[in-house]
């Protein structure tokens, strides 16, 4: 089962030519079961791009993503190859996990290199600043990034309009979420 970050990851390399899978069970056990899932597996027909993602939102120390990303990517080493049998394709897959929390100066964890989502959404962003969604729309079969597109666009010279919510709305919905953290 995949999570929202799964699936910006996955339209955003789809958007960009790549096929892709996520949540992909991989290893499976003769008394049932599976040994594990891989997030995002993808690759690029032209360019042959091997790409395998691990997407976390996690507060983890690192001593523990270390040892949990190692075991992620070594199963991705292992198991990656089938998922695209008959593909011309590099059997050595570029790893990446995409993290949320966390920072310094790594750069590698678990044998994979680190993409914070910071970085990532604003690669993103900026990619698609210059399409316009009146002539290059993001296609719909991609809600979260033409969803983002829309985000990317320049504000335009116009008056404001009425919010979606009634000021006092929006107002109570800050005062709740600052309850619901406990501020």
């Amino acid at each position: 089962m995949s999570n929202h970050l799964e699936d910006l990851t996955a339209e955003w390399l789809e958007f960009n030519g790549y096929f892709v899978r996520k949540s992909v069970l991989v290893g499976k056990r003769d008394k049932g079961g599976h040994e594990g899932e891989l997030d995002v597996v993808a690759v690029h027909p032209h360019t042959k791009h091997l790409l395998h993602i691990e997407c976390s939102l996690d507060a983890d120390t690192w001593e523990t993503r270390e040892r949990r990303f190692t075991a992620k990517f070594e199963r991705g080493r292992r198991h990656i190859a089938s998922l695209f049998g008959g593909l011309d394709i590099n059997a050595d897959p570029d790893q990446v996990a995409l993290l949320q929390l966390g920072g310094g100066p790594r750069t590698h964890v678990g044998g994979g290199r680190i993409v914070w989502v910071a970085d990532f959404i604003a690669d993103i962003l900026t990619g698609l600043r210059t399409r316009s969604p009146d002539r290059m729309a993001v296609p719909s079969t991609l809600p979260l990034i033409r969803t983002m597109q829309l985000a990317a666009q320049p504000s335009r010279k116009r008056k404001l309009s009425a919010s979606l919510l009634p000021s006092d709305a929006a107002a109570s919905t800050v005062e709740l979420q600052a309850i619901a953290i406990g501020a």
